[in-house]
């Protein structure tokens, strides 16, 4: 990919007007589509479902609130980068805080994002692991070790284009159907015994918060709804859009700011969108998880963790049903492996161009991409060989993806305050919103120290 051809390089002659009303805005989306692919996944089928097993209808309030309470970071970290031309780590690099490296000093954020590809491994494995179980379920294989490999080779032979437009429109196939899947259950299983009473609602928003249930309560939260490392794709995927090439570079120009606000209103309704798929894909999996699991006393748990999650669709719809939850388990699963790395995968040649490795002006992030999509599927799988438990495997990257989104709304703020153009600032609204999650979220980062690493 030359810079000729480079997306993250805003050059001058695109510029262009943005869509006027709601309809034709909804023609431009596709970002919040490509980040649903990952939202609605492995945090709803593995931690959400098993949240309600474990907790029953309790803790309804904090899932509503691990869904909602993180778009706005997105929103407002985005407008951030379509209007500045920064690329997400370029901006982190920004932030005061230097650490030296061989080639220069880089700041804190990009090190600790660096660290936190370690235990992102770690989910991806739980995740591709899943996803095997899912796919055994659905053949009747015994074999999940095999499915799972199987998984692992065709996400590589799939993102191995790099083609965003591919990938966009399989991740809109595979969102709507899963989300349509689980939300027919939820409406079946008011038909049966497990159906849901007002007692049970009632009790879920009396805001309590069981202590035994802290630790997959906060993975929860790390990884339902944006978490930090989709929060971070969003941006890449903004970019390759096109929308920063759109707004223009040219902030002499007068048209800038009508451009730029215009833009910003297809960016939000994208980032809305995102929040109305997810809220419908995640509330589901906690009410059945509650209303069937719970009450019949199953925790998902190693290499049943699928099967049992499944109790969920049988024993509301039938035994018929089973093939149905193994289909829209392995889209919820395969949608986000999928995701999940192609993002990860535009991250690399941008942690080596602010360490000073590589030129911006000359990288060729295509041969980088492609390199991190053939390397991490198995790699991935390699892991989930050595601990074959998905749900285990994702809790350990949703607790360090929790402790890391205070840092990502605080560095959103900051920029904000020192970068972001006059003109398209936020309101005070937005604001004062973006503030209050900055505060809740370094209460429960430090919730995670206290009830994980203690």
């Amino acid at each position: 990919m030359n810079d000729a051809a480079d997306p993250y390089t805003q050059r001058p002659g695109e510029t262009a007007d943005a869509p006027h009303g709601f309809v034709n805005r909804l023609k431009h989306l596709g970002p919040g589509v490509i980040v649903s692919g990952s939202i609605v996944g492995s945090g709803e089928i593995l931690l959400t479902s098993s949240l309600g097993a474990q907790a029953g209808f309790v803790l309804l309030w904090w899932v509503l609130l691990a869904c909602w309470s993180k778009s706005i970071v997105q929103a407002e970290l985005a407008r951030y980068i379509i209007t500045s031309g920064d690329t997400y780590l370029r901006a982190l690099n920004r932030l005061p805080g230097r650490i030296p490296t061989p080639r220069g000093a880089i700041s804190w954020p990009i090190a600790l994002g660096l660290l936190a590809f370690i235990p992102g491994i770690t989910g991806l494995a739980g995740i591709i692991g899943g996803a095997g179980q899912a796919l055994a379920l659905l053949l009747g294989s015994e074999n999940s070790v095999l499915m799972t490999a199987i998984i692992a080779l065709s996400v590589t032979a799939i993102l191995w284009t790099g083609a965003y437009l591919r990938i966009e429109r399989a991740m809109l196939f595979l969102v709507i159907s899963f989300t349509l899947t689980t939300l027919v259950c939820a409406f079946m299983m008011q038909a049966t015994d497990y159906r849901m009473t007002l007692d049970n609602l009632t009790a879920g928003f009396t805001f309590d918060f069981p202590v035994e249930y802290a630790v997959l309560a906060l993975a929860m939260y790390g990884y339902t709804g944006v978490n930090s490392g989709e929060i971070a794709a969003y941006m890449y995927w903004c970019v390759e859009k096109g929308y920063p090439n759109y707004i223009g570079a040219d902030r002499s120009d007068p048209h800038w700011p009508q451009r730029a606000n215009g833009w910003l209103k297809v960016l939000r309704t994208d980032v809305w969108v995102t929040l109305l798929i997810l809220t419908c894909a995640t509330l589901p999996f906690y009410l059945l998880g509650a209303g069937v699991l719970h009450r019949d006393g199953l925790t998902p748990q190693g290499l049943e963790t699928i099967s049992v999650l499944s109790d969920m669709f049988t024993r509301t719809l039938g035994t018929w049903s089973l093939w149905v939850f193994g289909l829209g388990a392995f889209f919820i699963l395969f949608s986000t492996a999928l995701s999940a790395i192609g993002a990860g995968g535009r991250f690399i040649p941008e942690y080596l161009i602010e360490m000073g490795y590589l030129d911006r002006q000359n990288v060729k992030r295509e041969m980088w991409i492609r390199g991190y999509v053939l390397v991490i599927p198995p790699l991935s799988f390699i892991l989930y060989l050595f601990y074959q438990s998905p749900l285990a495997l994702v809790t350990i990257a949703a607790v360090v993806g929790a402790m890391l989104l205070p840092v990502q709304s605080g560095i959103t703020l900051w920029l904000q305050h020192k970068h972001l153009d006059p003109r398209v600032q936020p309101g005070l609204p937005a604001r004062l919103l973006l503030v209050t999650v900055f505060i809740f979220q370094c209460a429960m980062a430090a919730a995670v120290i206290r009830f994980v690493v203690f």
